[in-house]
């Protein structure tokens, strides 16, 4: 990895991009060693977008769209008929209209409009047509052929159409109306009125179709049983039978026969269990046979096999991992980039972050107040990284409680839902330092009954609170007691005889490193001057952690954070990930030492 890029490096860059056949001629505030190719890009993100449910044919609808937004333009809220199009601005899909690599990098179109042609591959021929949209913020309403094929509210989680009616032979023009107020009435993390951060709108994942028959898998749901030596699957079709085979590489493991759309079991007889030290995979092969045993639908898929839960080490309570303690060293990540914002210019730029935590020692992350595409989950699943997965906020809950709570409730099922199969998911957070919280402790144990192989943290950092509204502080229930100090770690929680103790987030030092920060007035919760400073109070952090974990039952820390972020500077890289602001080897030793001490209280 290059550690230092020199202004001048930075200066060149941008002149490449300005002189490259782009969107727009725009200069990144802060380019990454991704942003040239992504805004070169003719097709970004041309890796297949779904990792655990793939087929082999498909259609990548990333890359220049036609584009027209702006509070002035035709509202895309649930409109009747697709918008004309003419004069407008060419825009790079997936990434936002905020974004520098979109070529509009405008803020807070309101009102989104894009448009582009595509043709059905002839080898589809006979066959319908999904489309795919992995994200899209906020509402979003989709016309083929001038006819609406659906709408989708959400800007977290994924959905699709089957086009297949509304299709012609040769051209077929697709408009999307993407509508986003920003408003706070639905959730939008650090992402909205009240967040810290630029906004991100529209279409910030991928769109692509694909073929499948007229009874097809529309869905899976994989759920490890370790206790019991098994996988339970439940496929969702419209009807015949799943033949089910489990790979360890080309070894077969089993195979049995199921129905669609109801729960079977596949044994795995002495499975190997997943976990950061050893994040083994199985390789899965689902074929859908109609009543007359013609195969309709062939996908593969992956899976681990892990069992999460709490139970008491030596008398105290702690997060467990296939039975055992492992001490959670934990990096929290808020997913932003200075040149695509939510979206991450490439899958090498998604896959760079886990990759460095992983080098730095950690074994989980935190993923604050965004989702990520699939393809980042997958790194972390195979790369070996336990995830704590937000629930991006709302920010005003006690507004039109009836509307806003109720797309709360619904948005956060359908984050988990679309997110399930992960094995490297292990804790969701509703909730985070009561920011648009209400109905904490009847959301954590619906969270709770609802996933019950995964642990919940109903609120975490509930110690802290905006000074806007009531804090609704500790919910009592849940699977962890969670604050957040910092600097810290001192007066981190305790456990309670029932929840295991977590700082959910700690540390916060910040490094300046000229030529590397976003162009605005630089923060952090307390300041070192050199990056071997840095690393030597890292150190002694992580000693004290070492302390609580022992003696005063401690079993997660969260560091303050993978990257700086716009105005903050406490990363333990830049914002354009070119510099690592911390001696890395001098943190993977400390955190590993750290997390060896750990073990060792399984075999008091």
């Amino acid at each position: 990895m290059k550690r230092f890029i020199p202004l001048l490096s930075i200066l060149l860059t941008a002149l490449t991009i300005l002189s490259a056949t782009t969107v727009n001629a725009q200069i990144p505030k802060l380019p990454t060693q991704w942003t040239d190719q992504a805004m070169k890009a003719s097709l970004p993100f041309p890796e297949y977008p779904r990792p655990q449910l793939v087929r082999k044919d498909w259609l990548n609808l990333n890359g220049k769209w036609d584009y027209m937004g702006g509070k002035d333009v035709a509202s895309a809220m649930d409109p009747a008929k697709p918008a004309e199009l003419s004069g407008s601005d060419k825009i790079l899909v997936p990434y936002c209209p905020e974004s520098v690599i979109s070529g509009i990098e405008r803020k807070q179109e309101i009102n989104m409009w894009y448009r582009r042609t595509f043709e059905v591959p002839s080898g589809w021929k006979d066959k319908d047509v999904i489309i795919h949209f992995d994200a899209v913020d906020h509402d979003a309403t989709v016309f083929v052929n001038g006819q609406k094929a659906g709408k989708h509210a959400g800007g977290y989680d994924g959905f699709s159409f089957n086009i297949s009616s509304l299709l012609k032979p040769g051209a077929n023009t697709l408009v999307v109306a993407a509508y986003d107020p920003n408003d706070g009435r639905a959730p939008s993390g650090k992402n909205g009125p009240r967040g810290d951060y630029t906004y991100t709108s529209g279409i910030w994942q991928s769109v692509w179709l694909e073929p499948v028959s007229k009874t097809y898998i529309e869905n899976i749901r994989l759920t490890p049983d370790v206790p019991n030596s098994r996988l339970k699957v439940t496929v969702k079709a419209a009807g015949g039978q799943v033949i089910a085979k489990v790979l360890d590489g080309k070894k077969s493991v089993s195979e049995v026969t199921g129905n669609a759309s109801t729960e079977f079991y596949i044994p795995i007889k002495d499975a190997k269990l997943w976990s950061p030290d050893a994040p083994f995979l199985y390789d899965l092969k689902l074929s859908l046979r109609d009543n007359s045993g013609a195969v309709t639908d062939e996908v593969t898929s992956y899976f681990g096999m892990r069992e999460v839960g709490l139970g008491k080490v030596n008398g105290v309570v702690r997060p467990l991992l296939n039975g055992k303690f492992l001490m959670q060293v934990g990096l929290l990540d808020q997913g932003y980039w200075p040149d695509g914002i939510l979206t991450a210019p490439t899958d090498a730029g998604l896959k760079f972050d886990v990759e460095f935590t992983k080098r730095a020692g950690f074994n989980m992350i935190r993923k604050h107040m965004k989702t990520e595409p699939k393809r980042f989950y997958y790194w972390a699943d195979k790369l070996g990284i336990m995830i704590w997965q937000d629930m991006p906020a709302i920010w005003y809950q006690n507004q039109d409680t009836a509307k806003v709570r109720t797309v709360f409730r619904k948005e956060l099922k359908a984050v988990m839902d679309d997110n399930y199969n992960s094995p490297c998911i292990t804790t969701w957070v509703p909730f985070n330092e009561n920011w648009g919280a209400f109905d904490v402790k009847e959301i954590t144990d619906w969270v709770k009954k609802y996933d019950p192989t995964r642990l919940v943290n109903g609120n975490s950092g509930f110690n802290n609170n905006p000074g806007y509204q009531k804090a609704l502080g500790d919910p009592g229930n849940g699977d962890y007691v969670d604050t957040h100090i910092y600097i810290g770690p001192n007066d981190a929680s305790k456990p309670d005889g029932k929840r295991a103790a977590s700082l959910g987030e700690y540390g916060g030092i910040g490094l300046f490193v000229r030529g590397h920060m976003w162009p605005v007035e630089n923060n952090a919760y307390g300041y070192e001057p050199t990056k071997t400073a840095l690393s030597d109070r890292y150190v002694l952090l992580m000693d004290q952690v070492e302390q609580l974990m022992k003696y005063h039952g401690l079993s997660v820390a969260v560091y303050t954070q993978t990257t700086d972020v716009e105005h903050e500077i406490n990363g333990l890289l830049t914002y354009d990930r070119a510099f690592e602001k911390m001696d890395v080897e001098k943190v993977r030793q400390v955190n590993q030492a750290v997390i060896q001490s750990g073990k060792a209280l399984n075999d008091k």
